[in-house]
């Protein structure tokens, strides 16, 4: 085919779930520094005027990607009697970001993108069947949202400072002997505390927190 016959691309030859998809996979192998739309067009095999015409910039693709990883992590989470629901919705939220680090730092970065209205909505479509009155429901959601999203970024932070390699349980001890050698007088409650977090799991802490403020909702029925 000559140059002037060719077929020219097509604008709508990709999806907008097909880049999100690809987006997906570059900043589970890679992470976020990698995520360019030169690296797309590379795994995708196109233009960068296909993608731009779905995607306008990082940022919404972030947005999309992040979206992706919830939408999928909640499906059927919020299903069920009301208190489970709400902590089916918040142990899916911990193992996307367990399985996906990227998605706490991004959670963390823009407070109503859609991934977070999606964990919003899981949660404070629950409460009402719990009895929490109407007028409570906006501040009872965003204290349980608040707590989820805290969390997601920490346990962000704390993937983006591990090595690649690096052996989580090894680190967890070599900040609890740190813990253990300050002076207890300074310190007495972390002190304490040394040989906890050596040995905590993180998904049940997680999750004691959530039941704690599940607790504190019970007395405003």
């Amino acid at each position: 085919m000559s140059r002037t016959s060719r077929a020219p691309r097509r604008a709508d030859a990709l999806s907008r779930d097909r880049i999100v998809e690809a987006a997906i996979e570059i900043l589970d192998t890679d992470g976020e520094g990698a995520l360019t739309f030169r690296a797309l067009t590379t795994r995708l095999s196109t233009g960068a005027g296909a993608i731009y015409h779905h995607v306008a910039n990082k940022d919404e693709l972030l947005a999309a990607a992040t979206d992706g990883v919830i939408a999928g992590a909640l499906a059927g989470r919020d299903a069920g009697e009301p208190r489970e629901a709400v902590r089916g919705v918040a142990l899916a939220v911990f193992d996307a970001i367990d399985g996906h680090p990227w998605v706490g730092t991004q959670l963390s970065r823009e407070p109503w993108q859609p991934a977070v209205l999606r964990i919003f909505e899981g949660i404070g479509g629950r409460l009402g069947v719990l009895g929490v009155a109407e007028a409570a429901q906006f501040d009872t959601t965003t204290a349980l949202l608040s707590y989820i999203l805290g969390l997601a970024g920490q346990y962000a932070a704390a993937a983006r400072l591990l090595e690649p390699g690096t052996d989580r349980e090894e680190y967890l001890s070599a900040i609890a002997d740190r813990w253990g050698r300050l002076d207890p007088v300074v310190y007495p409650f972390v002190h304490r505390m040394a040989a906890q977090l050596s040995t905590h799991d993180d998904r049940e802490q997680f999750l004691a927190g959530v039941d704690l403020i599940l607790a504190g909702i019970d007395t405003l029925r």
